[in-house]
This record gives structure tokens, sequence and C-alpha cells, in this order.
């Protein structure tokens, strides 16, 4: 039974989701709390993995990563076996089953082209219990959905706990010790400058300094991850739109803004823009549907996939799930 948070825990964990590195002070701060109850709720939030803080990588900043969406339909009673197998793969950043049970979506970050065709050729097509596949790049994922804070805080708040993006970010140039601060960063979002240091054999003014460079420039974003039904979340959705190719652009950066998107990229395939929705509701769903899809110009086609259970979200196993 995944129990609701309450309101000061979830104003909290939604503070984690604008600002993963957010120091305690600067959550209370902006909730209105005092410091001493941040750590008070936060930490066993964090202890208990409520909470998990991470980074992923941005795979236009990886030339050698290929991201790839695949859409896995599988024997309905062999699909909580596949999920499993795909979340245990390191290169896999999702992990959902979807619609009537006999489907999965997985986003994977693959190393290069023959870990592409090992994965497509051989395999999935070795996995009696696969019944089909179809499979989409990920041609530009529109960074504005990676905002979503789950509706729970003000504009206000939000813009307190958020640095400034409105200027163009500047693409640092990756350097060695960059990559051994990104791997520290996706095992511990929260770790500090000086633990960062330590594992990249550095100076914490230095590892704080490159940390804010590759968040800054886009080449790494932090994110914190948590079963959205604790917040109140009952209903996730994947949208296949297809959408004219002259208003692609236009159409993605729109959605990628609306509080109820988690996640939106422009694909390969014959839906050219995937679209992740959190709702709290069935009619919720329905709203964002009518009006807010309704009213876009260039969308010519829309499949809605409901999500039954999420098995892997930014790169980390969901507890229980497996």
């Amino acid at each position: 039974m995944r129990h609701l948070l309450n309101e000061k825990d979830s104003r909290i964990a939604a503070a984690m989701l604008a600002s993963p590195r957010a120091s305690w002070r600067t959550v209370g701060r902006v909730l209105g709390l005092s410091e001493r109850t941040v750590v008070r709720r936060a930490a066993p939030l964090f202890g208990d993995g409520t909470l998990r803080a991470t980074a992923v990588r941005n795979p236009v900043h990886f030339p050698e990563l290929i991201p790839l969406a695949l859409r896995i339909r599988c024997r309905p009673n062999r699909i909580s076996a596949i999920a499993a197998t795909l979340a245990r793969r390191p290169d896999t950043i999702w992990v959902d089953v979807l619609g009537g049970g006999d489907e999965i979506c997985t986003v994977l970050f693959l190393d290069g082209p023959d870990a592409r065709n090992n994965l497509l050729l051989r395999d999935l097509p070795a996995t009696p219990a696969v019944q089909s596949w179809t499979s989409h790049v990920l041609l530009r994922v529109f960074p504005a959905a990676f905002d979503w804070s789950g509706g729970l805080l003000t504009q206000t708040e939000l813009t307190s706990l958020r640095p400034d993006l409105s200027a163009a970010p500047t693409h640092p140039v990756l350097q060695p010790l960059d990559h051994q601060l990104i791997t520290a960063l996706i095992e511990d979002g929260r770790a500090s400058y000086t633990d960062l240091a330590r594992r990249a054999n550095t100076t914490a003014l230095t590892a704080r300094r490159r940390v804010e460079a590759l968040v800054g420039g886009q080449v790494l974003r932090l994110a914190t991850e948590v079963d959205l039904a604790r917040l109140g979340i009952r209903t996730e959705a994947l949208l296949w739109i297809t959408v004219a190719p002259g208003g692609l652009e236009e159409t993605g950066q729109q959605l990628s803004r609306h509080p109820q998107v988690r996640f939106a990229s422009a694909t390969t395939g014959s839906a050219n823009l995937l679209v992740a929705v959190a709702a709290t509701d069935l009619d919720a769903l329905y709203h964002f549907l009518s009006e807010t899809i309704g009213a876009l110009e260039h969308i010519t086609t829309l499949e809605v996939t409901p999500i039954l259970t999420g098995v892997k979200r930014t790169g980390l196993v969901r507890p229980g799930s497996l």
C-alpha cells in the first residue's frame, strides 16, 4: 500500500523535484518552514528511499550515446519478468508497463551502434516471450518538461528554488574529471562537494565549479525520483503524437512547458512526438487531452497509452518493483 505523504512532506518533495540540490535552509526559507523542520522531515524520506537524488546525462553532449525508446509487446504472463530484466540493464533510463498489461515502453541510452544492433537484432529476437517491438530514436528532448514539480508549489516558490535559466546555456567542453563527477552524481545527486571532490581527485571548489557548469550548460540534468502516487498523482500516460513537421518544434516546446507534462521528445517513427503526462486522476487527463492537446493546430493524430506501473525511472529501479 502506497500511503500519501502529508502536506508538508509533499511540498518538501516537490521542492526536491524542482531543485534536487537545494540546501535545507533554502527549502525552509521558500516553504516557510524552519531548517530543522525540513531536515527532520526530509532526511527520513531520503533514508527510506521515498526520495532518491540522481542525475541523467543529456545525450546531445555525449555523441556516442544512442537514445532509443522501445515499445515492446510481450506475452502478458511474462511481462513482469521482461520488465524486470530491462530494468536491471544499466543502460535503461525508464521502464513502464503500459495499456492492457501486454506492452512495455523503455528508454535506453545505448553505447553506440554495436550496443543498439545487439539489442534489436540479437537480444529481442532471442526472447520467446517478446512478440513484436518498434524503436524510436529520441531526436530532441525538450528540457522545459524537466521543471515538473507536481503542481504542489506556487510560481513564486518555484522561481525562488530554481536558478535563472533565461540566458542561453553555454555548453562547456567536457574534461576528464567531469566524467567522474557525473558518475558520482548519478549515484547520489545530493552528494556534497567534498565527497564529489574526493571521487574526482580534485578540490571541493573545482568540483562545485564544474558541476555548476555541467548543469547550467544542460550537459547534465539533476533529478529527484519519487513514486508519484505518494504525491496524489494517480494517472500517468504516454502520448504518441503525430505533428506536421513544420510545427514540431513549436508543439514540443508548448507541451513541454505544461505543468502536467513530465517529459517531451521529438522522435523518429510514425508518431514524431513522445509526451509523458502526470495527472491527479482520469478526469484531469481527459481535460488535458481535450483542452490542451485539442487546442494545438499542428497535431494530426494521437495515441494515448496509460501507464499501469513504473518499474524504473531516471535510471533508478522502483523499490519493490522487481
